[in-house]
C-alpha cells in the first residue's frame, strides 16, 4: 500500500521531476511502481532505463520490479551509470569487455611507474590508491592537468605520474571507467545522429541515489534525456557523502533551476528507524545550511531514547560496546543486526580486536589491515630485528637505515647480512658519513637493552622516527596526526611486554585470533557483527548502531576546514546515525592515548533532548 506522497511520485509521467526522499522512506518501492506505472500508460517496457550506482544496486531494484511486472516488461534496461556508457561506446567503436582496464590493471601501472621514477613510500599500494583517485578526479572534472593542484603528492610527481599512466594507457589500447565518462560526453556532443538514435532509444530516464552523480555524468544524463525531459530524479541531498569522487549536492540543489518546470516531490516518513532516533537525526542535519528544508518523521515508536555516552577512553568505549552486545543478544537480537561504525577504516580495528578477544564474530565490511601490517609497525619491529644477532638481515637493515635520513645508500648494503665494520669499510673515503653511521649504531646499542615499550618511545622522540614521520606526512600530503596516532596504537600495545619476543608472540597470537574471528563472521553472516565505516555503510540498516569516536578530530574528520567540508562531514555523521531502526549509541571519548579529546561539535545540538 503506497502513501499519498509516494502515490503521487509514482504516478508523476512526463516532464522532468525531482523526488527527495528521506533515509528509510521507500524509494525503490517508488521507482519501481512508477516504472510499472509508466507501462501501464503506454510507455513500451524498452524506452526506459533506470540508472544506479552499483550493480548490486541495479540487481536489486530490477529484482524488486520483476516481481510487481508482468514477464513481457522485462525489456526496461537496468544499469550502472558506467554500463549504460559502456553499450553506448560499444556499439559507436566496438568496444568488448577487454577494452576496460580493470582495477588492479590500474595499480599495476601506477606502482610499475612508482619503480621506474624510484618513487619509494611507506605503504604504496596507499599511494596508489590515493594517486589513482586524483587520476579520476581530473579526468571526471575535466581539469587541465597543469592547472590541477595534487592533494596527496607533489604536483610536478602527481603531473609525472598521470601522463606516464596516460601514456601507458595508450600503449595497452584500453580504458578505463572514468575514460567511459568523457568519452562518452564527447561522442554524444560530436554526433547528432548518434545522440538522436540513444534520445529516442531511452525516452524515460529514472535516476537512483541523484545526491551520489558528478557532473560530468548529469551533464551526458541531461544530454540522454532531451528534448522531452522526461527525467525522474530520486535522491537525498542530506546524504551526499562523496564529494572526493566529484559529488556535489549543489547538482541536486540546482535541479529546479536547470529545470524550472520541474516537479518537486518529498518523500517524508521514516519505515526504518524509530521517532526517536528520526528526530534526532533530523536536529543534527538541520544545523547545515545548503540542503532542502524537510520534515522528516515517523509512526515507529521506542522505549530506546538515542544514548549519547561518554568514555573515559578507547579501552572503555570498546569494552562498553561489549557490554551492550552481549546484552542484546540475550535478549535476542541476532548479531547480524547490530553494527559498530566508525570514520575510517583504520579505526575499526580497535573494536575488532576487542569484539575477538571476547569471542564474538565480526565481519569487516571495508578492507582493515592488520595493525602490524602497516608500515609503521613493520618499521619499528626491523628497528627491534636489528638489536639481535651478530649481523643485520639486510632487508630489515634497507628498511630503516634512512628512517630518519642518514644518507646510507642501497649499494653500501650489498650482502644479505649488514654489519657495522662493513659500513664504514665502505663509505672509508666519505669521512662526512662516520657521524651517521656512529649515530645509527649508537641507536640500536641503546634500544637492545630496553623493554618494547621504552625502546619504540626512544626510536620516536630520540633518535628522530617521529620527526621522519613528519617530514613523510608533508611530502604526502596527510596530516601527521593520523601517523602519530597509528605510531601511538603501536607502541601502546607493547606496555605489558617485557621483551621483544614476548611482543612477538603477542602480536602473533592476536593476528591469528581477529583472522579467526574475521574468518567466522564472513563464514555466517547471520551471526557476526557488522564493523564498518560510515561511508560503507550507506545504504544499510541494523537494529542497533554503534557510532564511536564522536570526537572533534574525527566526526568532523580533522582535513575537514571549509564549509563545505565541515557540511558534508555533518551529512556522513546523519547517515551512520539513520542505520539505526531501534537502538543508536553515540560514544566519545575523553582522551586518546593520553592525550585529552573533545567530543564533536556534531552532539551539541543533542545535548538537551
Amino acid at each position: 500500500m503506497l502513501s499519498s506522497e509516494q502515490l503521487a511520485a509514482v504516478q508523476h509521467t512526463d516532464g522532468p521531476a525531482i523526488v527527495l526522499a528521506g533515509p528509510g522512506s521507500g524509494k525503490t518501492t517508488v521507482i519501481t511502481n512508477r516504472i510499472v506505472h509508466l507501462i501501464r500508460q503506454g510507455v513500451r517496457p524498452e524506452n526506459i532505463l533506470v540508472i544506479t550506482f552499483t550493480r548490486a544496486a541495479a540487481r536489486q531494484m530490477q529484482e524488486r520490479f520483476e516481481k510487481l511486472s508482468a514477464p513481457d516488461h522485462f525489456r526496461v534496461t537496468f544499469g550502472t551509470f558506467h554500463a549504460v556508457f559502456f553499450q553506448i561506446l560499444k556499439n559507436a567503436y566496438g568496444y568488448t569487455a577487454d577494452s576496460i582496464l580493470r582495477d588492479e590493471e590500474r595499480y599495476r601501472i601506477i606502482t610499475s611507474i612508482a619503480q621506474d621514477l624510484h618513487i619509494e613510500y611507506g605503504d604504496l599500494n596507499e599511494w596508489a590508491g590515493d594517486v589513482l583517485a586524483e587520476i579520476s578526479r581530473v579526468k571526471s572534472e575535466q581539469i587541465p592537468l597543469d592547472y590541477y593542484y595534487a592533494v596527496s603528492v607533489p604536483e610536478e610527481e602527481f603531473r609525472t605520474v598521470c601522463r606516464m599512466y596516460r601514456e601507458r594507457q595508450t600503449q595497452t589500447g584500453k580504458i578505463d571507467f572514468d575514460d567511459m565518462c568523457v568519452y562518452t560526453s564527447d561522442l554524444l556532443h560530436a554526433r547528432a545522429d548518434i545522440r538522436r538514435a540513444w534520445q529516442d532509444r531511452f525516452r524515460y530516464i529514472l535516476v537512483d541515489e541523484f545526491q551520489d552523480i558528478n557532473m560530468l555524468q548529469y551533464r551526458i544524463v541531461r544530454t540522454l534525456a532531451e528534448p522531452e525531459n522526461n527525467l525522474f530524479v530520486v535522491g537525498d541531498d542530506d546524504q551526499s557523502i562523496y564529494r572526493f569522487r566529484g559529488s556535489r549536492p549543489e547538482i541536486m540543489l540546482n535541479f529546479p533551476k536547470d529545470y524550472p518546470d520541474a516537479a518537486v516531490m518529498h518523500l517524508t516518513e521514516n519505515y526504518r528507524s524509530s521517532s526517536q532516533i528520526v528526530q534526532a537525526s533530523a536536529r543534527v542535519i538541520s544545523e547545515n545550511r545548503s540542503r532542502y528544508p524537510k520534515d522528516l518523521f515517523s509512526r515507529r515508536g521506542s522505549a530506546e531514547p538515542v544514548e549519547v555516552m561518554e568514555c573515559r577512553d578507547m579501552e572503555t568505549e570498546f569494552l562498553y560496546v561489549i557490554n551492550c552486545v552481549r546484552k542484546s543478544l540475550k535478549e535476542g537480537i541476532p548479531a547480524s543486526e547490530i553494527a559498530v561504525l566508525t570514520r575510517t577504516n583504520l579505526e575499526g580495528r580497535g573494536p575488532a580486536a576487542k569484539l575477538s578477544e571476547f569471542q564474538i564474530p565480526f565481519r569487516m565490511r571495508d578492507a582493515v589491515p592488520l595493525l602490524w601490517d602497516h608500515w609503521i609497525a613493520q618499521d619499528l619491529l626491523a628497528y627491534l630485528n636489528l638489536t639481535e644477532g651478530s649481523g643485520m638481515d639486510r632487508r630489515d637493515f634497507l628498511r630503516v637505515c634512512n628512517k630518519p635520513n642518514r644518507y646510507i645508500t642501497r649499494e653500501s648494503a650489498y650482502a644479505s647480512t649488514i654489519t657495522f665494520p662493513g659500513l664504514y669499510g665502505w663509505y672509508r673515503d666519505k669521512p662526512w658519513m662516520t657521524e651517521h653511521i656512529e649515530g645509527f649504531e649508537e641507536t640500536l646499542q641503546t634500544i637492545s637493552g630496553m623493554r618494547p615499550y621504552a625502546a619504540v618511545n626512544y626510536l620516536r622522540r630520540g633518535a628522530g622516527y617521529d620527526a621522519y614521520l613528519r617530514e613523510y606526512a608533508r611530502r604526502r600530503r596527510i596530516d601527521y596526526e593520523e601517523l602519530s596516532q597509528i605510531a601511538d596504537e603501536i607502541q601502546d600495545s607493547a606496555k605489558d611486554c617485557e621483551t621483544a619476543a614476548a611482543w612477538r608472540e603477542k602480536i602473533q597470537t592476536i593476528r591469528e585470533q581477529m583472522q579467526s574471528r574475521k574468518r567466522e563472521g564472513e563464514e555466517s553472516a547471520r551471526d557476526s557483527v557488522a564493523i564498518s565505516t560510515l561511508h560503507g555503510a550507506k545504504g544499510l540498516e541494523f537494529t542497533e548502531v554503534f557510532l564511536l569516536n564522536v570526537n572533534e578530530g574525527m566526526i568532523p574528520y580533522r582535513r575537514a576546514s571549509l564549509d563545505a567540508e565541515i557540511e558534508e562531514e555533518r551529512r556522513l555523521f546523519y547517515v551512520g546515525m539513520t542505520r539505526a531502526r531501534r537502538k543508536l549509541h553515540l560514544l566519545y571519548v575523553k582522551e586518546r592515548y593520553s592525550r585529552k579529546v573533545e567530543p564533536s561539535r556534531f552532539l551539541d545540538c543533542l545535548r538537551d533532548q
